[in-house]
């Protein structure tokens, strides 16, 4: 026989006034959590009361049913009506929604107290953040829905933001696939395929902390604490059209700024009409740069000049501060110590005379005009300007220094020397000359004439190419002792069958380390920087430099083997294989002596079978694309991808076809001359590149974008199809 199933019966429900309802001493709930009484008031007060209370009839001694009801379930909603009762903003008899228990019921009261906690589910956060979205476009503000819900806007603002990350990783939320804490990192960008991307990385990776993706979603923006940052203004930068990203759940300081190309350009704008303002000065040069090399100023000597004179007001200033500055360490000289608010007036006195006693200096004008200055970003953000240095060749020569008629008139420079190396552009102003990385600001190299032929490189950009070759050889010649044995013998044996004006010692072998005066930005970072930094700590840690007796002992004791690594380590940082600018007139280095340097770096180059390649270098559009001509940038893709693909670049402006060509060339392994091997080469003397030749990659095996292939002109398409 089937069992018949039992019909639920449920508890009626029914209007109670309220001074008929006490507080059951059957809840369970006794400590407080969530929400206050207080605002649960004002929430009830707002919008009614959204849940009914449940309560049982009070029995007398005689178990007959009083005409008072107990709350065992929902006492913080009566405790919060008792509270509007009190306020006198809710009557005593109002009626109250209740559910009513059987007093004769087997379920006890604290069963359904613990029941009423115990099986309600708290709303998933994401649930509440997609709510405070739903309650915001349909026209409630911030501030309102702060105040609904008793949190503050801040909160509101976070709840909000955290709802506007990618919905794929909201789904991946809402199924506990990633932390709360992860979560609130991804608002840092509000770039949804750039989030996923972030997420995709580091899902499976060991390190996928709150932290990690930050610092990911914010690799290629600038700390808003950046000294460029601190030098523009934030609110210019966002005057300009930028974008600062933000974090809303901890602290950002400012942000990160989204577009670091518009942040330089306004440092250069800025930095360039500082230079405007001081070419009034005088000077000849004005070099611009956000960050100054190592050693910039090496070679220049520096005017002394005389500090600037106090004006009578200054004077006056200067004798008031100093009168009150003796008069307090007078009155407080017999105490141990000064009390705390004479101190700190000590102190505003002392800075406030340091800034009236630094003068500005004053130079000699004949003197200013072949000396220049340094404009540059402090560390702090500030302005920072260097006056007063001159470069070897705008010193004063004596007129026997050019002979045999060749006079500075015969030679087109005038009474200068110097004057051969500056060409007068737009950005001469006042007579000076405003350069940024040795070239004059705003100097349009992004179309080459109309001929089409190549133009030799730029020689700032040859200085730097063969300063990457440089270090490259020092790393190499440092691990090759037979090579750097070699080496010294050479020096050695030229030092002794050559004249030679050494005296003073035994042996006058030494290595000078050699600055590199021209050097990209990205040198110092480079495989091989780090590789030649990691040897010479290695060496520097086991080495007793302190004692030359200590030194001698170590050295002697050294086996062979590591004596000659130490010995290819030392000799490796005399390596200079650097393209440098030839000075006619003694100081620097010769047209003769530059070309048997560079021959004898292609010889040292073969021998330890350098590659620049494996070195680590690649054609980067800030590092040579953007600083040739289009006719160089069509030329490197052609040689590494083919005739078809380089045509496809043709129609590309300077700008986007440095970034494409960038693209294109990465990983082929393809080199400007500069860093080529002369042993490399092939039968009609070009360096051999990777896209050379029968295997070069025709236009349909490269991946371009579509942008590259439209509107492209008969002839190419008509190529194109052939192929």
């Amino acid at each position: 026989m089937a069992k018949v199933a039992q019909n639920v019966v449920l508890s009626t429900s029914r209007d109670i006034p309220f001074n008929k309802l006490v507080l059951s001493q059957s809840n369970v709930r006794r400590v407080k959590a969530g929400v206050s009484v207080e605002e649960l008031a004002e929430d009830i007060a707002r919008r009614g009361l959204l849940q009914s209370l449940n309560v049982r009839p009070v029995l007398d001694e005689d178990g007959v049913e009083t005409d008072t009801f107990e709350i065992p379930a929902g006492g913080r909603r009566f405790q919060a009506l008792s509270l509007l009762v009190k306020q006198k903003r809710l009557a005593k008899t109002a009626p109250i929604p209740c559910i009513v228990r059987d007093a004769a019921s087997d379920i006890l009261a604290e069963d359904d107290s613990l029941a009423e906690n115990m099986q309600r589910v708290a709303l998933h956060p994401l649930d509440q953040f997609r709510a405070f979205v739903a309650l915001r476009d349909k026209g409630q503000g911030e501030e309102a829905i702060a105040a609904a819900f008793f949190v503050t806007p801040q909160i509101v603002k976070q709840r909000l933001k955290l709802a506007s990350v990618a919905p794929a990783l909201l789904e991946v939320y809402a199924e506990d696939g990633m932390t709360l804490e992860q979560l609130m990192a991804f608002t840092v960008n509000s770039d949804h395929a750039r989030q996923v991307q972030v997420w995709d990385a580091v899902k499976n990776s060991w390190n996928k902390e709150p932290y990690a993706i930050r610092r990911m979603l914010t690799e290629s923006s600038v700390r808003a604490s950046d000294r460029r940052a601190v030098f523009v203004g934030v609110d210019v930068y966002e005057a300009a059209g930028g974008i600062v990203l933000r974090d809303l759940f901890q602290g950002d300081e400012g942000g990160w700024l989204e577009d670091p190309a518009l942040l330089d350009r306004l440092v250069s704008e800025k930095l360039q009409a500082e230079a405007e303002a001081l070419a009034s000065e005088g000077w000849k040069w004005i070099e611009v740069a956000t960050d100054l090399p190592y050693g910039y100023s090496h070679g220049l000597r520096r005017l002394a000049g005389d500090p600037a004179p106090m004006t009578v007001e200054e004077s006056a200033a200067h004798a008031t501060l100093l009168t009150e500055y003796r008069a307090l360490e007078e009155e407080y000289s017999g105490q141990d110590e000064y009390p705390e608010e004479i101190d700190a007036r000590l102190g505003q006195l002392e800075m406030a005379m340091e800034a009236l006693e630094q003068r500005p200096l004053i130079y000699d004008p004949a003197e200013i005009a072949r000396a220049g200055v340094f404009v540059t970003l402090d560390r702090d953000g500030s302005l920072a300007v260097y006056r007063g240095y001159v470069r070897t060749e705008d010193e004063r020569r004596e007129e026997t220094a050019v002979q045999d008629g060749d006079g500075a008139d015969a030679m087109g420079q005038g009474g200068d020397v110097g004057l051969s190396s500056w060409k007068p552009s737009a950005t001469s102003v006042g007579g000076a000359v405003i350069t940024s990385g040795g070239q004059p600001i705003g100097a349009d190299l992004s179309e080459e004439e109309d001929d089409g032929a190549l133009k030799p490189l730029p020689e700032r950009l040859v200085m730097e190419l063969t300063a990457h070759r440089t270090l490259a050889l020092r790393e190499a010649i440092g691990r090759s002792p037979d090579v750097a044995l070699t080496l010294l013998l050479l020096k050695l044996v030229t030092d002794t069958f050559r004249t030679s004006s050494a005296t003073g010692s035994c042996l006058e072998a030494s290595v000078r380390h050699v600055y590199m005066s021209a050097q990209a930005p990205d040198l110092k970072d480079s495989v091989v920087a780090k590789l030649v930094d990691e040897r010479h700590a290695a060496w520097e840690a086991d080495l007793p430099l302190g004692d030359d007796a200590a030194l001698w002992d170590y050295l002697t004791v050294l086996d062979q083997g590591s004596r000659l690594a130490l010995l290819a380590h030392c000799l490796s940082f005399g390596i200079n294989a650097i393209h440098e600018k030839v000075n006619p007139y003694g100081a620097g280095i010769s047209a003769s002596g530059l070309t048997r340097r560079m021959a004898q770096a292609d010889l040292v180059a073969r021998t330890v079978d350098l590659d620049m390649v494996e070195a680590g270098w690649e054609p980067t559009v800030d590092g040579y694309l953007n600083r040739v001509p289009k006719a160089r940038i069509l030329d490197a893709v052609r040689e590494a991808k083919g005739e078809g693909t380089a045509q496809l670049l043709d129609h590309l402006k300077k700008g986007e076809m440095a970034t494409e060509a960038e693209r294109l060339l990465k990983g082929s392994g393809w080199l400007p001359e500069v860093l080529r091997r002369v042993d490399l080469v092939t039968f009609d003397g070009e360096a051999i590149g990777e896209g050379q030749g029968e295997d070069a990659v025709q236009p349909e095996d490269v991946d371009l974008p579509a942008f590259l292939t439209a509107d492209l002109p008969d002839n190419v398409a008509s190529m194109m199809a052939a192929e």
